[in-house]
């Protein structure tokens, strides 16, 4: 998105309507080799999931929120997972529905998370694990002035191979 004005991104909590929305997004199997998930999930227990998550990213050690644009169309979700708030940081992982990427989503949402994390939740830092294949994510994370960390050699098995991953972090002063 060059110098375009990013869209307009609402980040909300998970309703019980977003349920085909999740079990699209976590059955991706195009997506597995670029995280930790590789198991597909059936709709009772994504069901279950948004039922009985709390929302409360103190409770839970994790917060999935979901990205909306002005249509209130589902664009994606962003979570904050392995919050450890004795040292104020949780890592950070975005995914955008197929026909919203390279659009400027991703930019706008993980834009509104930071400050999320920064203003509300006063976290003092944000980390990534970003497979070094996926240099859309690298770029777009190198964009948000996440710094290089350390090269996690053959971190992540897409059942077949292994591949190196980047850990990359963000101080939010």
């Amino acid at each position: 998105m060059n110098n375009r004005q990013l869209p307009y991104v609402r980040l909300r909590a998970m309703e019980p309507e977003d349920l085909d929305a999740l079990y699209h997004i976590e059955n991706d199997m195009q997506l597995w080799g670029l995280g930790t998930t590789n198991v597909p999930y059936s709709r009772y227990t994504l069901h279950d999931y948004i039922a009985n998550s709390s929302g409360d990213i103190y409770t839970d050690r994790q917060v999935r929120l979901i990205i909306e644009d002005q249509r209130e169309q589902v664009i994606g979700i962003v979570d904050l997972v392995n919050f450890d708030p004795r040292h104020r940081r949780a890592e950070l992982g975005i995914v955008i529905q197929q026909p919203f990427r390279e659009q400027g989503y991703a930019q706008a949402a993980l834009r509104n998370v930071i400050d999320y994390a920064r203003r509300v939740l006063h976290l003092h830092q944000l980390y990534a694990i970003i497979d070094t294949s996926n240099t859309h994510a690298l770029g777009l994370f190198s964009k948000l002035n996440f710094c290089y960390i350390s090269m996690l050699s053959d971190w992540l098995y897409n059942g077949s191979t292994y591949s190196n991953a980047q850990l990359v972090q963000l101080i939010l002063l």
